[in-house]
């Protein structure tokens, strides 16, 4: 079994550990570290459960190796809401619309949803966005609420872009 150091930042705090070379991202990022928001459910990058931000882009942590993320800058489910509280206005607009419901497929719908949004010139359609959803298994919710969210956050319903 090959160990390697790694250093990474995850919700802006550094952290540094000893990891196994086969050790996945997604149980690095739960079993050492504890951000338990990081949901893993199918390990095979198909359910996207597991999505975390890393270095800007929504990436499956079941299907990367933590030795891969060194360096990197990780965003899991737990860094998205302002310090004071205040919901990622992704997670607002599935509160708002009822976008959730078991919440196991949640963290990883708000990562990838985040990903796109994100940044000054990030002014994603709903039609994309809804593409960026075939990548998410939601058993509960029937899909319509995560659909308001999702042209709510795009700004395509009467209220303004979230």
């Amino acid at each position: 079994m090959s160990e390697h150091k790694i250093e990474v930042v995850i919700n802006g705090r550094k952290h540094q550990a000893t990891v196994e070379g086969r050790r996945t991202l997604g149980d690095f990022l739960r079993i050492h570290v504890g951000y338990t928001g990081v949901h893993l459910g199918c390990e095979h990058g198909v359910c996207g459960a597991c999505t975390v931000i890393v270095d800007g882009v929504a990436v499956r942590s079941c299907l990367m190796l933590a030795v891969q993320a060194h360096g990197a800058e990780i965003t899991t489910v737990e860094g998205l809401a302002a310090a004071d509280g205040t919901l990622h206005p992704v997670q607002q607009a599935l509160r708002d619309e009822h976008g959730l419901q078991c919440g196991f497929c949640t963290p990883g719908i708000v990562m990838t949803l985040a990903a796109l949004t994100d940044g000054a010139d990030a002014k994603p359609s709903g039609e994309t966005l809804e593409a960026a959803m075939s990548g998410h298994i939601c058993r509960c919710t029937g899909y319509q609420g995560i659909r308001r969210a999702i042209r709510r956050v795009a700004g395509e319903t009467a209220g303004e872009k979230a």
